[in-house]
């Protein structure tokens, strides 16, 4: 597997974003400092969070530095070992290779496809996977490559399920983005993309469950309609949460309204989730996480 970030070059500055983790002890700050100090960069951003639930310091920098990755990292590398941090390093704005996973509903995916290719959102999708054919043209239209494979037994989830983690390492693949994709994944598969998966689906207060999730919110008459964006695990929509949204809305809206309304707070609170993932900008302290915003 190919290091997406190992091509860089000394002559040119290099624009890096930094993110460390570790048990929260004093002297970290300064620590850091020094170590981009000395692979010469000039910090560009910065921003830091100590848990006090978990005692653990987490911190995001971006920094411009005149090196090559292998140059930063042993510059880093007396602070990972002083304080036992988890230290990674990748370029701003470089593309996230991103696997998208989709059932019939394509609001979504056309939110992700539309933003990657007028440059407003850091991902790169070399395939799309869907357990029904509906859109592939769709996809198509984005000049992404779709592949159908129908789930209708255990048998074809098992196989859907292994074409995953095929795709995950054949592709490169960061993120897995279930973008409305209607299928609960198995214990194993959530075990094996665990931090690397995000899920959307709606928010409504009471929850409403099973089919028809709208015409039941109609029916009780809810004020707020909203979506959660939340990384997968294997506890059903239990994950660690990384971003919601909720409009206000009234006795006016039929069904039909409260879909469109529905699906515009889920693309826009998956595509923001993506968004802040492939930044560098979401870490995670236990059952939450952190966002640099």
């Amino acid at each position: 597997m190919t290091d997406p970030t190992a091509a860089t070059t000394t002559a040119a500055l290099t624009h890096w974003t930094l993110t460390l983790v570790c048990d929260d002890r004093p002297g970290i700050v300064h620590a850091v400092s020094g170590a981009v100090v000395a692979a010469q960069g000039n910090i560009t951003e910065s921003q830091q969070f100590s848990s006090a639930d978990t005692n653990t310091f987490f911190m995001r920098l971006q920094v411009m530095a005149p090196v090559d990755r292998a140059t930063f990292e042993d510059a880093l590398e007396p602070v990972v070992q002083r304080y036992d941090a988890r230290v990674q390093l990748d370029v701003v704005g470089r593309p996230l290779r991103t696997l998208v996973l989709v059932s019939k509903a394509g609001h979504c995916l056309n939110d992700l496809l539309y933003r990657q290719r007028g440059g407003q959102l850091p991902i790169e999708v070399p395939l799309v996977l869907s357990n029904h054919a509906d859109l592939q043209e769709l996809a198509s239209f984005y000049s992404v490559p779709f592949e159908h494979r129908p789930v209708i037994d255990a048998d074809t989830k098992h196989d859907m399920e292994q074409r995953i983690l095929e795709a995950v390492d054949e592709l490169d693949i960061e993120l897995v983005v279930l973008a409305r994709y209607m299928q609960i994944l198995s214990p194993g598969l959530c075990a094996a993309l665990e931090g690397r998966a995000v899920n959307i689906h709606h928010s409504f207060l009471p929850g409403f469950k099973g089919a028809n999730p709208y015409r039941q919110a109609h029916a009780r008459g809810v004020k707020l309609i909203g979506a959660t964006a939340h990384f997968v695990t294997s506890d059903l929509d239990e994950g660690p949460i990384i971003e919601q949204n909720v409009v206000r809305v009234d006795h006016t809206k039929d069904p039909a309204e409260l879909v469109s309304i529905g699906q515009d707070e889920e693309s826009r609170t998956l595509t923001q989730a993506v968004r802040w993932i492939a930044e560098d900008r979401v870490l995670l302290d236990g059952a939450r996480t952190i966002i640099f915003k």
